[in-house]
């Protein structure tokens, strides 16, 4: 009889991969940033009867079956409702003047003649190229921007929490991210935010006709994150309550304001909306990154990126490849699945070659700025890899002749 493992974070004993691109079901299918410790209950992308994953039946309606002339049309009725006759900014466009952004910014307002306001929550550590990437969003497609960059030891201080109670060190950036936008836009009284891609795209379960976000809910792309979250009292981050943070460390509410979310009463009060723009526009990850060559002085990378084969994804920060290697201890996924199941999807790849890119860069260490991520969260390189163990699962790893292996790869 086969011994059943112990299956960590609720993720499905049972190690599936997608029959079409490269994903597995231990994929969180929601971006709930506080549902990240080891016993919660975590949706994972679903598959079907054929096992197809969810984000390959999305791609699937957006290459065969949407009408995208019909969801221009939508996307024009719902610019000409919002823009101001003045000149004054009547969209915001959160970002980081990655392809991505740099897309929809300048696309919002030089063929759409929409008059956006960008915002950037800055990275912990930007990179040479994200640095210059953003300068040429900004000064190479004109655009007005606010780059707010949050108290940097606070920051520091729940990045590390973050990283060793729950081997996540980007959760205060996407939190902090994510709040960040509906309180410019209500400074401004801008009523219409606008994202990119579909969260469908990569496997959140979100129906493919819903064009913008909840201010409710707990799908994981609400404005709250979680309901009923209005004050300190129930804000947990780094897997501790920012009562005990504040206690601990000896802060004030004010260190943490950044981080709580806006009330949904309070953002439908000011009518501020949340919209995808891959809802309305095809999105193509491969077409944006043209796009914002041509457009806004994008570039790549100069070298491959550690973990994965690609030059132009998450580039800004220096510790993206770090989150993309602790997703690989915790769910088995590393950046070169992230990248190979969406080029699959969209055509680029085939899945043999997809599976041969996974199985060849997966998992490798992004070791170009451990040092000084190292100096960053304050820790030994001992303690680094002491918190990396702790958080791999028994069902997904083993230990053999000293060394840690998946028991369960792509093929």
């Amino acid at each position: 009889m086969t011994e059943k493992l112990e299956a960590w974070y609720g993720l499905p004993d049972e190690v599936k991969f997608c029959k079409k691109c490269v994903i597995s079901n231990q994929r969180p299918s929601s971006s709930n940033e506080y549902k990240h410790n080891r016993d919660s209950k975590k949706e994972t992308i679903p598959f079907d009867e054929e096992g197809v994953c969810y984000a390959c039946r999305v791609n699937e309606a957006k290459h065969k079956t949407i009408d995208w002339k019909i969801r221009e049309e939508e996307l024009l009725e719902l610019l000409a409702q919002h823009r101001k006759k003045d000149g004054s900014y009547d969209i915001l466009v959160p970002g980081s003047g990655g392809k991505d952004s740099a897309f929809q910014s300048h696309i919002l307002k030089y063929k759409y003649k929409m008059h956006p306001l960008t915002i950037t929550w800055s990275p912990h550590l930007y990179t040479d190229i994200g640095w210059k990437n953003f300068q040429n969003w900004l000064h190479v497609g004109g655009f007005d921007n606010f780059l707010f960059t949050p108290n940097p030891k606070i920051h520091r201080l729940l990045t590390k929490l973050a990283f060793e109670n729950l081997l996540h060190p980007f959760q205060p950036f996407i939190l902090g991210q994510k709040t960040f936008a509906p309180k410019i836009a209500e400074k401004f009284n801008i009523k219409l935010i606008m994202y990119g891609e579909m969260p469908g795209e990569y496997g959140a379960n979100v129906p493919i006709t819903e064009k913008k976000f909840s201010n409710k809910g707990t799908d994981g792309h609400s404005t709250n994150f979680v309901e009923g979250i209005k004050d300190f009292s129930s804000l947990y981050m780094g897997g501790i309550s920012a009562g005990e943070i504040m206690k601990h460390y000896e802060l004030e509410k004010v260190d943490l304001e950044p981080y709580l979310p806006m009330e949904s009463e309070r953002i439908e009060r000011r009518g501020i909306e949340f919209h995808y723009l891959g809802y309305y526009l095809k999105w193509t990850p491969q077409e944006c990154y043209y796009y914002a060559v041509e457009n806004t002085g994008f570039q790549s990378n100069p070298e491959r990126t550690d973990g994965t084969y690609s030059k132009y994804n998450s580039l800004d920060d220096r510790i993206d490849g770090f989150f993309y290697y602790t997703t690989w201890i915790k769910f088995g996924l590393g950046r070169a699945t992230y990248d190979a199941a969406q080029e699959i999807r969209n055509h680029h790849l085939t899945r043999q070659d997809g599976v041969a890119l996974v199985r060849r860069f997966d998992g490798e260490f992004p070791k170009k700025y451990f040092r000084e991520i190292l100096d960053y969260l304050n820790l030994t390189e001992e303690r680094f890899w002491e918190i990396i163990d702790s958080f791999r699962s028994p069902h997904l790893w083993k230990k053999e002749n000293g060394e840690w292996n998946l028991r369960h790869v792509v093929s």
